[in-house]
């Protein structure tokens, strides 16, 4: 334990280093790209502080903001040094002198930042900006005042403070906007993903609870034979009976346990979404599918009413069951097309995909647990639960299913009371 312990700790620091020496690197390059408002020297406005800012907002947080600071300041003013001295023949102690100021604006940054404890701040945005803004016009100052110092620079004036605070504002609302378009991004796709996992966790939800049901009537009726052989004096087959008994009430009480979490976890989804969004995750979700199954499907949706909706789950899990099947059934390439409109005081669910649709004699059995068209390339069938699943699904949200094929595909239509599924 200690040597795994001590290696993940080295290969943790070694990680850290990287991402200091990367954001160093990447600032310093970034910094090259730069205007000077002024003749002279005195301001460089470029993207090194830009991409500061926005590697100190993502970095991980193990990571030192000071040391991050320290390093890219070094780094900033050994690159310009040796710039300095290759192109243009100036002095070491002279380029040192124009430079050394610039070490100051990345450390004092870094510091600042670390004080108020950033990390607290990323989810107020006009909060973080401003707390930017003002770190960034501090070292600003800073730096200028030591240039004035040190090479005798005039001192700045008011215009020069107003474009300070012009750029400082600009700068970091720029990257906090930047930032928060990748982070709301990343959530977008948890979001995508827990939504996934949580409508296939709904199905397997409904079927265990009609086997708890059927649990629940093996176990009366172990228990009545165990009585009934008791009677007969029959001791042995009767302790045998009751074992039985006893074991099942044992899977039925695991049964109610996972029941029970499953069900916990399905109460804290957020369920305020709209039709919508319901269609735009199940076509996201399927057409990521068909190129996993690298397939050529086009998928089309179109929704004439829209409201919003607590059933998100088990929308999710219908119509991500029906989608998906129909994307195994096409061969190569083919289309789907998912319609939501209202009709009288119902909301209609059509999918319709271009398949080779289903056998008609097969069509009154294509409910029941155990169907199936799907084969691998060993024969083994599928699990063929996915149309129980909807059946089910669309009955406890008191609808009815109809499905109409032909040689040209399969057309599934849902008809569920909007009363039920609008919020």
């Amino acid at each position: 334990m200690f040597i795994t312990n001590k290696y993940f700790s080295n290969h943790q620091n070694q990680a850290n280093g990287f991402y200091i020496l990367l954001t160093a690197l990447l600032t310093t390059f970034a910094g090259e790209f730069r205007f000077v408002p002024y003749e002279g020297d005195a301001f460089r406005f470029g993207l090194g502080s830009i991409t500061f800012f926005l590697f100190i907002l993502v970095r991980p947080p193990a990571v030192s903001l000071i040391r991050i600071g320290v390093v890219t300041g070094i780094t900033v003013v050994c690159f310009r040094m040796i710039e300095d001295m290759v192109l243009y023949e100036v002095l070491l102690s002279t380029s040192l002198l124009k430079h050394v100021a610039v070490f100051l604006y990345y450390f004092i940054y870094a510091l600042c930042l670390h004080i108020i404890k950033i990390e607290k701040y990323k989810t107020f945005p006009l909060i973080l900006g401003a707390w930017a803004a003002l770190f960034e016009f501090i070292a600003n100052g800073m730096e200028q005042f030591v240039r004035h110092l040190i090479l005798d620079q005039p001192s700045i004036g008011v215009k020069d403070f107003a474009l300070l605070i012009g750029v400082a504002l600009l700068r970091s609302y720029f990257v906090v906007g930047l930032y928060g378009s990748i982070t709301v991004s990343e959530q977008k796709k948890r979001v995508d993903e827990l939504l996934k996992v949580g409508s296939d966790l709904y199905g397997e939800t409904l079927y265990l609870q009609k086997s708890m049901n059927n649990i629940e009537k093996i176990t009366a009726e172990s228990h009545d034979l165990y009585r009934k052989l008791k009677q007969e004096n029959l001791k042995q087959l009767s302790s045998q009976a009751l074992h039985i008994a006893q074991e099942i009430h044992e899977v039925k009480k695991d049964s109610q346990r996972i029941l029970a979490g499953l069900n916990k976890i399905g109460e804290q989804q957020e369920n305020n979404f709209l039709l919508s969004d319901v269609l735009h995750l199940v076509l996201t979700a399927n057409e990521k599918y068909s190129e996993l199954l690298q397939k050529k499907i086009i998928l089309n949706g179109s929704i004439s009413i829209d409201y919003q909706t607590d059933q998100l789950i088990p929308l999710l899990a219908l119509l991500n069951n029906l989608t998906a099947n129909a994307v195994e059934a096409i061969h190569e390439k083919g289309e789907i097309n998912i319609n939501i409109f209202e009709e009288q005081e119902s909301t209609i669910f059509v999918i319709v995909d271009s398949g080779p649709g289903i056998s008609k004699p097969d069509l009154p059995i294509i409910f029941e647990p155990g169907y199936t068209t799907k084969y691998n390339d060993h024969g083994v069938a599928a699990t063929g639960i996915g149309l129980s699943h909807v059946q089910e699904i669309v009955h406890t949200l008191q609808g009815q299913i109809e499905v109409d094929t032909s040689e040209n595909g399969t057309i599934f239509t849902i008809n569920i009371p909007t009363t039920i599924l609008r919020k």
